[in-house]
């Protein structure tokens, strides 16, 4: 009896070891498909702000002071503040001159009591040297700052107002919580230099866009690919792209990556490091939208959300 009481109570513990160690490996296994929040270190936190901080900085240097975008018409095109002008400003004299735009050449008539300025001296004309150009021409209008710029076939005036309001009122921007699972480490596959893909644009434009080459990683188990739209593979690599949450959390029109160097056939994408366009604080920008080959199938809940209440689309 004591010897059959013994075989049944062996039985018993062998049945519970076997059942827990079925039970540990669907935990695994579920683990595996769905990994936990990575939690970064002190150094990369200190690495993401000041990282984070750069941004913050360039929004406010040069993309929330605009102030207008204006596409140019050929011959002269009357500005300033009074509504009747060809552009109308947002602030300044009411009749300050006339842009005259012939062919793809454009020169700045200013009236005189516009006190417009250019490498710190008065001017009353003066030709406008383009944002494609190797130096730019920038005209001082009281707080406004007046440049040309070329898009495709347009060639526009863009606005800054050094004084802006939305400068002063910018709250910053919203990320997801940091998580290294999206911090991955992909191969390299180079492009043999002859490959192009189509670049949308905000304004409708498409602009062919030679590929450096593709990155090819996993996310949760999923392999992706990423086209570099440009940079330097020694100096790094640069991507727009948009995922599942473009639907919910982040920008529609896709969102912007940059990486450190290629190194041995290798890369590290750190999404937490994904921002969005400047398209998504002024509707005067020109960005690039994510090309199909960049619209990815899996969700990345990592980078810059984008407050669909409140940015421009």
């Amino acid at each position: 009896m004591a010897i059959r009481f013994l075989a049944m109570k062996r039985k018993c513990n062998f049945l519970f070891m076997l059942a827990a160690g079925v039970l540990l490996s669907i935990g695994v296994a579920s683990a595996d498909k769905n990994p936990p929040p990575s939690a970064p270190d002190v150094a990369y936190v200190q690495s993401f702000d000041k990282w984070k901080a750069d941004l913050v900085d360039d929004l406010k240097t040069n993309w929330l002071p605009l102030a207008g975008l204006f596409w140019l018409k050929p011959g002269e095109n009357s500005f300033g503040s009074d509504a009747g002008n060809a552009i109308a400003f947002p602030k300044g004299p009411a009749h300050a001159g006339v842009f005259d735009l012939q062919g793809t050449d454009v020169t700045a008539k200013f009236a005189p009591d516009a006190h417009a300025i250019s490498d710190g001296k008065p001017v009353t004309t003066v030709k406008l040297q383009p944002d494609t150009s190797a130096s730019p021409t920038v005209v001082e209008l009281g707080s406004l700052r007046i440049k040309v710029i070329v898009r495709g076939q347009r060639i526009g005036i863009r606005l800054k107002d050094v004084d802006s309001e939305q400068v002063k009122n910018y709250h910053g921007p919203i990320f997801f919580p940091l998580d290294l699972t999206y911090r991955v480490t992909a191969s390299w596959v180079p492009s043999d230099g002859k490959k192009t893909v189509d670049v949308p644009n905000v304004l409708g434009d498409t602009t062919p866009t030679p590929v450096a080459g593709t990155v090819v990683f996993k996310i949760n188990s999923e392999e992706v690919r990423l086209t570099a739209l440009g940079g330097d593979p020694s100096k790094g690599l640069s991507f727009v792209f948009n995922d599942l949450t473009s639907k919910t959390d982040t920008y529609p029109g896709g969102r912007f990556l940059e990486t450190d160097p290629v190194v041995n056939g290798t890369v590290v994408i750190d999404f937490n490091r994904a921002y969005n366009p400047p398209c998504a604080v002024t509707p005067y920008a020109t960005c690039p939208l994510a090309p199909k080959e960049n619209r990815l199938t899996v969700a990345i809940p990592a980078g810059e959300k984008y407050d669909r209440a409140h940015g421009h689309h």
